[in-house]
């Protein structure tokens, strides 16, 4: 039995949604001049003279609005929403159009949001990551799951200075790996050491998985 290959259907980013409004103008140029006259896309939902227009009044507003006007930002910032919103429907109209055929995506002038995803690599066997907290003094630790846990009991202390270990550790029992631990009354610019032990049918294991971080 023949089968097709599967292939997965190309999707344009929406970075411009975020641009400064210098970059969104130039990204919207180069829209223009990818789809205007492309034979792969000849019945877009704006037509290109009005999405001319629509760049080109943006265009205008951009070093009127250096000034600090508030009515030239305020006239920029709607006419940066139109424009957004013309790239939009333009950006759903090159996925369905483009046939999933690369070379006839890019030539609209679009993007492709990657498909390759890039894995970070553990910060130890016991520690996938820490993160900073929602406040100063604050951070996250997130555990990697072990086979068989009970329970994990992670423990910090700072690192000082010229010393062998921590000298004082402080510690949390947690149940399971989400959430996060979250570690506060951390000082600000201070490295903390963290070690992590696990509970099991057998008993604790011993302490592993040392990673360090500074709290902000």
């Amino acid at each position: 039995m023949n089968t097709k290959p599967k292939v997965t259907p190309i999707k344009a980013s929406l970075a411009f949604v975020k641009a400064a409004p210098a970059d969104l103008y130039t990204f919207a140029g180069s829209v223009y001049t990818g789809m205007n006259g492309n034979a792969a896309y000849p019945t877009p939902p704006v037509d290109m003279p009005t999405f001319k227009a629509e760049i080109d009044t943006f265009g205008t507003l951009l070093p009127a609005a250096l000034d600090g006007s508030k009515k030239v930002l305020t006239q920029r910032n709607h006419q940066g929403g139109v424009l957004i919103k013309v790239l939009r429907q333009l950006a759903h109209y090159v996925e369905a159009a483009c046939n999933d055929n690369l070379t006839t995506f890019t030539s609209s002038g679009f993007q492709a949001v990657s498909k390759v995803r890039t894995a970070v690599p553990p910060l130890s066997q016991s520690i996938r990551k820490i993160t900073e907290g929602p406040n100063s003094g604050v951070l996250l630790v997130w555990l990697l799951s072990v086979a068989g846990a009970l329970s994990y009991e992670v423990r910090w202390a700072p690192v000082a200075t010229g010393s062998a270990a921590p000298a004082a550790w402080t510690s949390f029992l947690a149940a399971s790996t989400h959430p996060p631990v979250s570690v506060s009354n951390l000082i600000p610019g201070t490295v903390y050491q963290f070690e992590v032990r696990v509970l099991g049918k057998t008993g604790w294991s011993d302490w592993g998985g040392n990673a360090t971080r500074m709290a902000i």
